[in-house]
């Protein structure tokens, strides 16, 4: 340890001698990128207003400027003392900043200290064990129900300048996601014991890095500090850590995918999503959020077939990794891909004209809580109630002009030939996959014709309008 902090202190002294932002962003596009990033970045992040900020890495106060004009009050957090001499020197008029020449590896706060923490390019500087260390520690000092948001360059350098040497770690995406999902921080309330962790409220790559650079490894996430409930987690610490590892592995969505058609991973592939789409009315021009949005085939036939830009947004780590491979191949600037929490991510009111979604509200608990959220909703999913009480949410959640419809019928009609087509393609299915992925697919889809039959599951269509 002592030999990494060494390390750290004789890089960062190499690349702060003129406390710039091309200094501290390492890259000779620093005032360009800056000017398109930073307004990304605070877009992403929940309401500051009357918030206690902690800025970690804050250098010479890229961001701190920004978070000072909306917080309640920010305590800005760097390495280098030229940093911070900096930041306090553009920034202390303010009134409401503390600034902290620290090492964060060394850093302590009171529980409950901070509503948000703040993070841009920090983490890749600590080992995985450091990294384990704060975060158990940030989960301490966020208040329940508050945010973690960090920044990360993954995979490998992004910044062109040139490195004497560098000991950065460039952990993929998955690496931050796994880590900070499974830390879990163990707190004494009298003679009650509480577990908290962090849950995944959006993880996305930053846009900005994309269109000036063609760069897809600067990534994002915001995470909020939750209770968690060790008992009845069956091995995975979130749902989406089940999804990923258990019902969406890599594999699992490519065998769904071989039985519903290129892109689509919901019953009827192409035809049931033409269908459904068909009857928003989009027209060119229109911002649409998919909710659930798979591996994309429906937001690439939005934006193809009606012009529209699409947000597609799902749980599953594994989906948004296939979509995104598939957005690079299709060229589409209008689509783009998230993975997020739909429960709890946020976006400002009127941010879309239309709300779809499939094969995903049967997943949430609460899904009046998830209406409500919305602002036009046309869904379409496995029911766990009737198609009516389906109707009676969206009518409680403030829609009108709700419409209702059981499709259960044609459900089973698409069921069977999906069956009839798995049987047709049965040994190039197994030559692709096995004989236990083709029987799991037939096996799946029977149950399904049989629930259906004895009216265990039904099939819905919605459509509601925003009044």
């Amino acid at each position: 340890n002592d030999r990494m902090e060494y390390t750290m202190t004789e890089f960062w002294k190499e690349h702060s001698r003129q406390a710039t932002v091309d200094e501290m962003m390492l890259d000779s596009h620093a005032q360009e990128l800056t000017q398109h990033e930073l307004p990304e970045i605070l877009s992403l992040l929940p309401s500051l207003s009357g918030q206690r900020v902690l800025e970690l890495g804050a250098g010479i106060g890229r961001y701190t400027s920004h978070l000072l004009t909306q917080a309640s009050h920010v305590t800005a957090v760097d390495f280098m003392e030229s940093f911070v001499e900096k930041n306090r020197q553009d920034n202390s008029h303010h009134g409401n900043a503390s600034f902290l020449q620290a090492d964060v590896t060394k850093l302590d706060f009171p529980k409950n200290s901070f509503d948000i923490i703040f993070s841009n390019w920090l983490l890749m500087y600590l080992s995985d064990e450091e990294l384990r260390s704060l975060t158990e520690r940030m989960l301490g000092w966020l208040r329940l129900g508050g945010y973690l948001f960090f920044r990360e360059s993954c995979n490998h350098q992004s910044g062109d300048y040139k490195r004497t040497f560098n000991p950065t770690h460039y952990r993929s995406s998955a690496h931050y996601s796994h880590l900070m999902t499974t830390t879990l921080r163990e707190e004494s309330e009298g003679p009650e014991k509480q577990v908290f962790g962090f849950d995944i409220v959006l993880n996305k790559i930053v846009q900005t890095y994309i269109k000036m650079k063609n760069n897809q490894n600067q990534v994002c996430w915001l995470l909020e500090k939750v209770g968690r409930d060790t008992a009845c987690q069956v091995g995975f610490r979130t749902f989406q850590q089940f999804l990923d590892n258990q019902q969406y592995t890599r594999k699992g969505i490519l065998r769904y995918e071989k039985m519903f058609g290129a892109g689509y991973v919901s019953t009827g592939g192409h035809s049931t999503t033409k269908e459904f789409v068909d009857l928003l009315n989009l027209k060119p021009g229109m911002k649409v959020l998919d909710v659930g949005c798979g591996i994309g085939g429906g937001n690439f036939y939005m934006a193809k077939a009606f012009g529209v830009e699409v947000l597609g947004l799902d749980l599953s780590a594994n989906m948004v990794d296939i979509a995104m491979e598939r957005a690079m191949e299709e060229k589409l600037p209008s689509v783009h891909f998230e993975v997020a929490d739909a429960t709890k991510r946020e976006f400002p009111e009127g941010s879309f004209d239309v709300v779809y979604s499939r094969d995903t509200i049967l997943h949430i608990d609460d899904k009046l809580a998830l209406l409500k959220h919305c602002i036009i909703f046309c869904c379409l999913g496995y029911i766990l109630y009737t198609p009516p009480e389906y109707g009676k949410f969206l009518q409680q959640a403030g829609f009108s002009n709700v419409r209702a419809e059981d499709r259960t019928a044609q459900f089973m009609q698409v069921i069977q030939t999906e069956l009839e087509r798995a049987a047709a393609m049965k040994d190039e299915f197994i030559k692709e996959f096995s004989e236990e992925d083709y029987l799991a697919i037939v096996n799946g889809w029977s149950d399904k014709l049989k629930r259906c039959n004895t009216g265990d599951q039904r099939w819905g269509l919605f459509h509601a309008t925003r009044n």
